[in-house]
């Protein structure tokens, strides 16, 4: 697909936009250990913090749908960076509990909304190509934010100037997206998407409210849960339940973010139009073998190899199975599916990871079981909406 100047200069602004959507991601983890003592609150009031996010982002995500036929991509993309930004802004400035809490309404709502919004932007519009890319750029963003982070810390500029400049950085994003609002105009012509068998006119005609439309959120809520849950506790078994060192442990969790974002990146040079079904598959299956290695590997090299097949094998999933919204749903049900499948993805996050935390109380050495199981529901849910659709 050849795309005009002022359309690959929207690309670059798309991708621009799902960076600052992963600047945020794994941020106030780096950062809570500093917030906590100096704002006298107890250690696990993270969780409580992180889960009002993500439920406000899936409630953002689910409604997104409507609120974008209403107002468009660009605006909700600039509204939602501004909120997000303006999030950031107020926790620099947090002195209690009450104001992470009010920065947790503007940054649950503008995430959801950018989410949903570009995802179904770009499997409306560009190739699966693109759309791998898209997500390798949140991963981008995932991890500059982090690294944002430490640097402040570890220079004694402290938390709070590390908020700032990133809140600072949202800010500046949410103007540039407001000066190229006309850009949003120059799209490349709808992707072309491949016959659905009962649509004798070529096009899917299978609506929102079918057994399909519900059953793909499922998936996203599924697979954004055993990738969280792998990401989460990762370093706690190896630390904890297998004695790896502490400094090997967090090489090994970041080698499966890596793997994740790099396989993305990766996909988004071998991946054609038709592929996403096939690719994410064959991904499915490269997880399932890295969760079985993982929960069997006794050496820190296997247990960072099991983790590297783990999120390569994960790395299709969510931007193919996104793509192939289009060619599954009618083209009037494609935003309402995509803002479900948003909204199901921060459930998903936000529930196993939980309830893995039960588990660990009581057996670290289940997580990886947990893994494996997962997977494998997740690829015969997946097989069950490739034959119905």
């Amino acid at each position: 697909m050849r795309f005009r100047p002022p359309a690959f200069a929207l690309l670059l602004i798309i991708y621009l936009g799902f960076i600052s959507l992963g600047l945020p991601d794994g941020t106030f983890g780096v950062a809570w250990p500093a917030i906590y003592p100096e704002l006298h609150l107890p250690i696990g009031l993270a969780g409580t913090i992180t889960i009002v996010v993500t439920l406000l982002s899936g409630l953002s995500g689910f409604l997104s749908g409507r609120i974008i036929a209403r107002f468009h991509t660009g605006p909700v993309v600039f509204m939602s960076c501004l909120l997000t930004g303006g999030a950031l802004l107020i926790v620099s400035q947090a002195s209690s509990l009450v104001w992470l809490l009010a920065a947790a309404l503007p940054l649950g709502v503008g995430a959801g909304a950018v989410d949903a919004g570009l995802n179904g932007y770009v499997a409306r519009h560009y190739s699966g190509r693109h759309m791998n890319w898209l997500h390798a750029c949140w991963g981008v963003g995932a991890t500059c934010g982090p690294l944002f982070m430490s640097y402040a810390l570890g220079s004694h500029r402290g938390w709070r100037a590390g908020y700032l400049a990133l809140g600072g950085l949202q800010v500046l994003l949410a103007l540039l997206f407001l000066v190229t609002l006309r850009l949003w105009a120059t799209a490349p012509e709808q992707a072309r998407h491949a016959a659905a068998a009962d649509a004798p006119d070529g096009r899917p005609t299978r609506p929102a409210n079918s057994f399909a439309g519900w059953l793909s959120p499922v998936i996203f809520a599924l697979y954004v849960a055993v990738e969280s849950t792998a990401g989460l506790w990762a370093g706690s078994i190896l630390v904890v339940g297998r004695g790896v060192a502490p400094d090997t442990a967090a090489l090994c969790t970041a080698a499966y973010y890596g793997a994740i974002t790099g396989g993305r990146i990766l996909v988004g040079f071998v991946v054609k139009d038709g592929d996403n079904r096939r690719v994410v598959a064959l991904g499915l299956l490269v997880a399932l073998l890295g969760a079985g290695l993982f929960a069997c590997a006794t050496t820190p090299w296997l247990n960072a190899g099991a983790l590297v097949l783990l999120g390569l094998g994960f790395a299709p999933a969510y931007p193919c199975l996104m793509h192939e919204v289009p060619r599954r749903f009618a083209p009037d049900a494609t935003l309402t599916v995509i803002g479900r499948q948003s909204g199901a993805s921060y459930l998903g996050g936000a529930l196993l990871p939980a309830a893995a935390g039960w588990l660990a109380q009581y057996s670290l050495a289940g997580i990886p079981w947990v893994l494996v199981l997962g997977i494998i529901v997740l690829a015969a849910s997946v097989r069950l909406l490739d034959r119905v659709t």
